[in-house]
């Protein structure tokens, strides 16, 4: 799903006056260490842990890529890990937009706790060397709770 709204919206980013502009994908090297979460669940009747902490870090190869690991407090209340690469090709004025594709355990309801893949919608806005990345995780069927999610980030070097 989210693919084809890039697609759609990919005409938009290659207008000059048009309201998406593309990132720039000179290479960087910066380093981040990311919060845990804190997540606003759409089923608010579920009793879900909405305060995620935990810790991570993303390395930035360039504008639009990053690679996220780390370690977060779960909304079922069980440790999860996480490995992934931020795709952010496009934005709209400082906020950068595209998608996490990362893998994540400890789900009990997700194939037993083991390992998944996901694709979460994700924006980016940042400052010097504080920075917010917000998830939007879709609900899937009973096994994953979806919500907005929040996590804190500092730049530890450039």
């Amino acid at each position: 799903m989210l693919a084809a709204a890039l697609l759609l919206l990919a005409p938009l980013a290659q207008a000059d006056d048009g309201l998406f502009t593309k990132i720039d994908t000179s290479p960087k090297s910066e380093l981040w260490v990311d919060s845990g979460f804190l997540t606003a669940h759409f089923n608010r009747d579920k009793d879900l842990n909405g305060a995620n902490r935990g810790l991570g870090a993303e390395y930035r190869f360039n504008g639009a890529l990053s690679a996220a690991a780390g370690r977060f407090f779960n909304s079922d209340r069980e440790w999860c890990d996480y490995a992934g690469v931020i795709w952010q090709p496009y934005a709209i004025g400082p906020v950068r937009l595209g998608a996490a594709l990362a893998a994540f355990n400890g789900y009990p309801h997700m194939r037993e706790g083991g390992w998944f893949p996901a694709a979460i919608p994700t924006a980016t806005v940042e400052y010097q060397r504080v920075g917010v990345n917000i998830g939007f995780v879709p609900s899937y069927k009973d096994r994953l709770y979806g919500g907005i999610s929040v996590q804190l980030k500092f730049k530890l070097f450039d």
